[in-house]
């Protein structure tokens, strides 16, 4: 192909730091202070099986464009089809991966502006080298010489990872997982990484739903216990929670409509329970044993020491013909409002002030930031602010996140940042943004006289280091 200057990819070593010169100057320093520390990534989801097998990637497609839910969504809002896109398609030919890379290349210009521009132009040229915009023009370029790159040893997973200079990451995982690739990565004498599984228990706290029983059934299969009762059910809980631990886990996650947790009378939790099992409860009645089932979990937490991380509020696979085609999780959630203040009142009433308890808040409602998040933070010890993430995950939400809650809450009641991701060659270029902006902050305080070079210079290595291994417990 003929390339002309609109092909090469511009990227810039300031981007996202301050337009205005003296605060570059600081926000650069400080970047560069911190742009090669070790990357921990707490919470994501990429499949442990990669790092595991350490088998080649495939195609492209399959391993930038159709994990990452990210791309897909936009480009299905922009008219193209999920299963073009290799979405939960059992069978997925080269030419199809091919021109699934031509879709988004031809799609380009819908993500101006988005956070996904520059994750994605920082994958092709700080990890292939690659220095051409996407366009249907460059295309098959782009994809020929990313095919070539991934076949080879320095692309495999291992040492990605390695070259990534990642020092730990998290999966997510399902309670009744065996944890087969952790265990294989445990016993790998040539595996020098650190990967944990992460606890995810969501399913198993939802009665009313369809799956629920059979979900039960095994749960208890797999633990020896009676999951007939609720007591059984909390038993069967309290030994996949120890298993998971026993094999690195350091916390657990979870998401639901609402942030309650709140206990029920042992009568009341049994009946609502046996209703439950028998298919009869109700959604409301679900919703009431819902909220004591986390009340479990967080007292659960305060004994095996297990960091709680919450994300409510998001109405899950919006649009049922998608969800029936392709299943779950494939990018069409959409946030809603939350309240935390009085959701939380009687589970941080019972744990709030226990000296093992953590629980880490996330939200993708930013009203709740100053009013209630960043308080609750500024007043008890197990809670911390999660990082903007999912649909806030993006330059100006991560500004406005740091402007709303360090007045209440400073900088050491936060989580560290959180990539939250499948598409693992985004990871480095997703904390990357992170560092950039945090850097900008940072160097706004040091413009206003509200600290120092030095005090900034801490604070900014506190956010990549220091803070998310205090609030996993690393």
């Amino acid at each position: 192909m003929t390339t002309t200057d609109k092909d090469v990819l511009d990227v810039h070593p300031d981007r996202l730091l301050p337009a205005e010169p003296g605060l570059r100057a600081i926000a650069r320093e400080l970047y560069h202070a911190v742009k090669d520390l070790p990357i921990i990534s707490p919470h994501g989801h990429v499949p442990p099986q990669w790092l595991a097998d350490d088998v080649p990637f495939t195609d492209p497609t399959s391993l930038l464009i159709t994990p990452d839910h990210y791309i897909n969504r936009l480009l299905h809002a922009s008219g193209v089809s999920l299963a073009d896109l290799g979405v939960n398609q059992p069978t997925f030919s080269a030419e199809q991966s091919r021109n699934a890379f031509r879709l988004l290349c031809q799609n380009w210009k819908a993500f101006r502006g988005t956070p996904m521009k520059f994750w994605f132009e920082s994958e092709l040229a700080d990890v292939f080298g690659i220095d051409l915009v996407p366009s249907a023009g460059t295309a098959d370029a782009i994809y020929d010489r990313i095919a070539e790159a991934i076949v080879t040893p320095e692309f495999r997973p291992r040492a990605l990872y390695k070259r990534f200079n990642i020092e730990f990451i998290a999966t997510t995982d399902d309670p009744a997982d065996d944890l087969r690739h952790h265990i294989k990565l445990e016993n790998d004498p040539t595996w020098e990484g650190k990967v944990a599984p992460t606890f995810r228990p969501d399913k198993y706290l939802e009665p009313a739903t369809p799956a629920w029983n059979g979900l039960v059934d095994t749960l208890g299969a797999l633990s020896g216990e009676d999951t007939g009762t609720y007591a059984g059910w909390v038993s069967a809980m309290e030994n996949r929670r120890a298993f998971f631990k026993e094999h690195g886990a350091v916390s657990s996650d979870h998401s639901h409509r609402d942030a309650g947790m709140e206990k029920l009378d042992d009568a009341e939790a049994e009946r609502l329970y046996a209703k439950a099992r028998g298919g009869e409860i109700t959604r409301e009645e679900g919703d009431a044993l819902r909220r004591d089932f986390m009340f479990q979990q967080a007292r659960m937490a305060s004994e095996d020491g297990l960091v709680m991380t919450l994300h409510p509020a998001v109405v899950r696979n919006h649009h049922t013909p998608s969800l029936e085609l392709f299943g779950a999780d494939v990018g069409g959630d959409i946030p809603m409002q939350v309240e935390f203040a009085n959701a939380l009142k009687p589970v941080l009433s019972a744990f709030g002030t226990a000296p093992n308890f953590q629980l880490v808040l996330f939200t993708i409602d930013e009203t709740v930031y100053s009013r209630e998040l960043a308080p609750l933070a500024g007043f008890y010890p197990s809670v911390y602010v999660g990082a903007p993430w999912w649909f806030i995950d993006e330059a100006e939400a991560i500004k406005r996140y740091r402007r709303a809650i360090t007045g209440s809450a400073g900088f050491s009641r936060t989580s560290g940042f959180i990539d939250d991701t499948r598409a693992f060659l985004s990871i480095p270029a997703r904390h990357d943004m992170n560092r950039r902006l945090d850097s900008g902050f940072l160097a706004e305080l040091v413009a206003d006289h509200r600290l120092t070079m030095d005090e900034a210079l801490e604070t900014a290595h506190d956010l990549v280091v220091t803070q998310p291994r205090k609030a996993f417990k690393l």
